[in-house]
């Protein structure tokens, strides 16, 4: 049996929060985990030591992981419980169906409310919040709130026999109601402040909070002014709308991307609003699909055959041609309407965003598993007629707003997939501005005069995203440190500039050459010279915005100073309105569903 090769699997995991899902060689669901960094999580079990007995033997069994990519933590939570509920995988804690949702108390009734978790029958008056996904998100929330707004979670037979104050209010969560410490006008607004943040009054609290710290600085009271920027900072890390909840109705999510030769379909599974789980898919691809084109094919196969529950509604991210025929079909098998659409909005957009999100993540760790990395290297070794396969390659770009900010970019990869340890940026200085020969030379030199002096290892080959001019540039700085061992070669975009279409030059002989767009060494150069793209568009824009000295949000179109303004006092701090939802910037005064849109991405293609 293969092992499974974790190493090439977290190169290309996203940071972001999800579900990861292990299987082992025969297909079965061995445990589902949550997670708000998946790369971090995911590494975790594969660490040299410190595993126990239970993970060790969960590792090794592992043939394959499937990742799911969610907007918050919490969805991760939610759509953790239904997977675990649903397929009672061997090595996660089987949760009872009869056990009830809990819920947070608030005896409204008393003079001093108190605060604490409930599960089961709502016997007692006062007010009730819920239900949670679980325990531990109770008791996350109460500790936040015991922590920010004060009120009491303590027994009723400790807080009535108390002479003094305990160790909660020398330690500030507890204003200390048991010994007359707090009037009951302060003590109810805490209450009345609880109350908006547990009904789901963020928007207001988040106002009321920022307009009492603008007035206390407005009044030099400034540890007071510190005190409303901490509670706001701290309500904004648990209050996050459920990305994937939000909607009714049965619904299939199927989100198609391609790229370097293979294809992935992402399938999310909604029944009653609630995501009970999700599938990738690998269709084999011939030559350069589209994702309509894949959606095409791979639909009325999923469907048609009877073998898959129908839902009422079916949404993609690309609409293939026949998708009319194809929902007159369905509707014909089903004997009810269904239909079929990509234009969709609100939660079902959100689904669908997650959905793509999750298909792409999925195909860049299946295009570089270790199966797949070799085929492609041994197939790039008899395109170049190379004696061996390559241990290591380089690829070589630039980029630039019109000469400003000039930035090359240096990427490794081996034969287990990119080295990003091994990137080098170059901030290009002293040329003339959109010089883009002079900006591969100076990069090109100063990368391989520590390597002609023994400071690193030379590549095999190296890619040089340009024409020939760019290539002459290559061959002339290895000349000049007298290096023979590096095969150059050059990837222009062809006549077409699309993928599949691309020139290759040769450095020795400058001959110029196609590939099919189908062939595997072809897909192993676009995704070195796509990967050479990125980290270089990334430093640039880092270089960009740093030389203008403006902050992330000075840069996103249709956000003003008054915008700004909103946002910060909404979210604390450019931090909190990064990592913010759309759902959440839609709240804050001013903002659209399309500015939030352009909000979020603007944020997440900045920092990603």
């Amino acid at each position: 049996m293969a092992t499974f090769d974790h190493k090439a699997f977290l190169q290309t995991l996203t940071p972001r929060p999800g579900v990861y899902q292990m299987y082992d060689s025969a297909g079965q669901l061995l445990y589902v985990g949550k997670a708000k960094n998946l790369k971090n999580r995911v590494a975790s079990y594969f660490r040299a030591s410190g595993l126990t007995a239970k993970t060790m033997a969960l590792v090794n069994r592992i043939s394959e992981i499937q990742i799911t990519v969610t907007s918050t933590e919490v969805d991760a939570l939610l759509l953790e419980h239904n997977l675990i509920k649903e397929n009672r995988p061997p090595y996660n804690i089987d949760l009872k169906d009869d056990k009830s949702y809990p819920y947070i108390y608030l005896s409204s009734q008393d003079r001093w409310p108190r605060l604490a978790l409930h599960r089961g029958p709502k016997r007692r008056k006062g007010d009730y919040f819920g239900p949670y996904p679980g325990a531990g998100a109770v008791r996350s929330t109460l500790h936040l709130l015991q922590k920010v707004l004060n009120v009491r979670q303590c027994q009723d037979s400790y807080f009535r026999n108390r002479s003094r104050p305990c160790l909660q209010y020398q330690i500030g969560r507890c204003t200390a109601p048991c010994v007359g410490l707090v009037s009951d006008e302060a003590y109810a607004e805490q209450v009345e402040k609880t109350v908006m943040f547990l009904s789901g009054k963020s928007q207001e609290l988040m106002n009321r909070l920022a307009d009492e710290m603008e007035g206390a600085a407005g009044e030099l009271n400034y540890e007071e002014a510190a005190e409303r920027r901490d509670q706001l900072a701290q309500l904004q890390q648990v209050q996050s709308v459920q990305g994937i909840e939000g909607a009714t109705g049965d619904i299939d999510i199927l989100a198609a991307t391609t790229g370097m030769g293979s294809a992935c379909v992402q399938a999310l599974f909604v029944r009653e609003g609630r995501v009970l789980g999700s599938r990738t898919f690998y269709p084999p691809t011939k030559l350069d699909e589209t994702a309509e084109q894949v959606l095409e094919a791979f639909l009325p196969q999923f469907y048609l055959p009877g073998r898959q529950t129908i839902p009422m509604e079916i949404i993609v991210n690309t609409m293939p041609e026949s998708a009319e025929v194809l929902a007159l079909a369905l509707t014909e098998q089903a004997r009810r309407k269904v239909v079929v659409r990509n234009n969709v909005r609100d939660a079902r957009a959100r689904w669908l965003q997650l959905a793509l999100q999750t298909a792409e993540t999925n195909l860049a760790a299946h295009v570089n598993g270790k199966h797949t990395t070799a085929g492609r290297l041994e197939s790039l070794r008899r395109e170049l007629k190379l004696e061996s396969l390559p241990s290591r390659m380089e690829c070589f770009d630039i980029s630039h707003s019109s000469g400003e900010a000039t930035v090359a970019s240096c990427v490794v990869f081996d034969g287990a997939g990119a080295r990003k340890a091994d990137y080098r940026k170059f901030n290009i200085e002293g040329i003339t501005p959109g010089d883009d020969y002079a900006a591969m030379q100076q990069a090109l030199e100063r990368r391989y005069k520590r390597l002609s002096g023994g400071e690193g290892q030379l590549p095999d080959v190296l890619f040089i995203d340009g024409g020939k001019g760019q290539v002459s540039q290559a061959m002339s700085v290895l000349s000049s440190f007298d290096i023979t061992s590096v095969r150059v070669v050059g990837i222009a975009k062809g006549t077409t500039r699309k993928a599949g279409f691309e020139t290759l030059i040769d450095g020795d002989t400058g001959r110029e050459s196609q590939l099919r767009g189908d062939n595997p060494a072809l897909h192993l150069i676009q995704q070195i010279r796509d990967e050479a793209h990125r980290f270089a568009i990334t430093g640039h824009r880092a270089r960009r915005s740093k030389a203008r000295k403006t902050s992330t949000l000075e840069t996103i179109p249709g956000v003003g100073a008054k915008r700004r303004r909103e946002l910060l006092r909404h979210f604390g701090s450019a931090s909190g309105v990064a990592g913010a939802g759309i759902e959440e910037l839609c709240k804050v005064t001013g903002v659209s569903q399309a500015l939030a849109h352009t909000i979020y991405d603007h944020l997440h293609s900045v920092s990603d």
